[in-house]
């Protein structure tokens, strides 16, 4: 396997316009971050891998199907006798940005255990990606560290998204700690603004990042700014990628996870000492692309866009 990703797989429910007897209408769209970050990359033409629990119901069933439909290999995903899958409400603002409401207490993916976690599927792979969704719950926060040890004693490549989520939280302070082991267990980060102003209290993404990479030493790391683009920092180079812009966005869901997958991509392409400004400045450009493309559809994870529309995309809007 190129990438192996633990975490949440579960139903976002989003707004699908409204009933004729008045009553809004949600399309049930399969996702969850860690999973929809393995679609984009088998869409770029990596093999991965999900480890993950959903319910032993209609829901689990659809995501089951939907994984296996992208290819991604299903071998560690596991179902729960009693404990439903996980549903996320996605409520749409009028500039594209999200609400999110979820039915989640608890919901299967808090259920996963240690013991379940696929040892050998970690060690396959050259890079394993986790978020912090799955330290919500002590017993799959004990999993999430198992798979990391896992993956760090194996010299395979750490990758992690904050991907902050404030409902599922009993507190931020808890999250915070969360975030915080994190960081200090990844080679590769991938962080929005939000959650650098989150972990530092600092609004300039760049004086912010800074700050992280002081305390943590993260290689390569990755800042996302919506509708204002995006950074790398990269061994003390630092790279900007503008943004595109599509006014047929419907909705933002999926588009950090899409360029956490480019990301990827590109370092399984050049390796972490590979890159050079130029690479960097390429990786922003395309990611950022493939992120706003995503926003053209809804839902992410059957969506993801192709190397030849992303490509196409850059040439049309560059």
């Amino acid at each position: 396997m190129d990438v192996v990703a633990l975490g949440e797989l579960l139903i976002d429910f989003t707004d699908n316009g409204v009933s004729g007897q008045g009553n809004p209408i949600f399309e049930a769209n399969p996702g969850g971050a860690p999973c929809n970050v393995l679609s984009c990359l088998q869409k770029l033409g990596h093999p991965t891998a999900f480890i993950g629990k959903v319910g032993k119901d209609s829901f689990g069933k659809l995501l089951e199907a939907a994984v296996k439909e992208q290819g991604i290999c299903t071998e560690g995903l596991l179902f729960d006798e009693e404990v439903p899958t996980t549903l996320a409400f996605v409520h749409t603002k009028q500039d594209g940005d999200r609400d999110f409401s979820f039915c989640r207490n608890p919901g299967a993916d808090m259920m996963l255990g240690k013991e379940e976690v696929s040892r050998e599927l970690i060690q396959s792979a050259k890079i394993f990606h986790f978020g912090s969704l799955s330290m919500t719950s002590e017993r799959a926060e004990a999993a999430t560290k198992y798979a990391v040890e896992t993956a760090k004693a194996n010299g395979t490549l750490v990758s992690f998204d904050p991907n902050l989520r404030p409902p599922l939280w009993k507190n931020l302070q808890m999250a915070k700690e969360k975030i915080q082991y994190g960081l200090s267990q990844c080679d590769i980060l991938k962080i929005s603004d939000n959650e650098v102003e989150f972990m530092t209290g600092e609004k300039d993404i760049e004086k912010g990042v800074q700050e992280l990479l002081k305390e943590y030493h993260i290689p390569l790391v990755c800042a996302t700014m919506g509708r204002d683009g995006s950074k790398a920092f990269c061994r003390g180079s630092i790279a900007i990628g503008e943004p595109f812009h599509s006014e047929k966005t419907v909705e933002t869901t999926g588009a950090g996870d899409t360029f956490c997958g480019c990301m990827l991509h590109f370092v399984l392409q050049h390796g972490l000492d590979g890159f050079t400004q130029e690479s960097l400045q390429e990786m922003l450009s395309f990611a950022n692309a493939a992120a706003c493309l995503v926003t053209t559809k809804k839902g992410a994870l059957r969506v993801m866009p192709s190397i030849k529309e992303i490509e196409g995309f850059r040439r049309e809007n560059g």
